[in-house]
């Protein structure tokens, strides 16, 4: 029994596609109410940090908590409306890698519960502004 249950299991790891069970994460662009703007595989606005310099994350500890980080552990695919030429990542301070887009880190908003919501665009907190970001890298204000 032991040795027919092994062989199911293999049988099924190896029907499985690779990189099935962790599809890497797709930026798009999408309309909305800004016009043209960034947003995750799953519908979800990313915004920018206006405080972060190039590349670099300074949204840590309750900032991070309010506003997560769109952290990546595979190769991140440009999605419909998105220039891979612009997507990259940067290493945050605890080691994870977040997705950045013309260099800049992205982050989603903890209130943006469902996809399409856009609560806190041109909001003010830990020492900057956050904003959507457009087709092309810049910030939406």
């Amino acid at each position: 029994m032991r040795t027919l249950l092994a062989l199911a299991a293999l049988t099924a790891a190896l029907a499985t596609p690779a990189g099935a069970a962790a599809s890497a994460p797709t930026l798009t662009v999408r309309g909305s109410s800004y016009g043209k703007i960034l947003f995750d595989g799953r519908g979800f606005v990313l915004y920018a940090f206006t405080h972060d310099s190039r590349a670099h994350s300074r949204c840590s500890g309750e900032c991070a908590r309010r506003w997560p980080p769109f952290v990546v552990k595979v190769t991140p695919i440009a999605g419909k409306g998105t220039a891979a030429k612009l997507l990259g990542t940067t290493t945050r301070a605890d080691g994870s890698r977040q997705l950045t887009y013309a260099g800049r880190p992205l982050y989603y908003y903890v209130g943006d519960t469902a996809p399409g919501v856009i609560l806190c665009q041109n909001a003010t907190e830990f020492g900057g502004v956050w904003l959507v970001v457009a087709a092309t890298g810049r910030l939406v204000t």
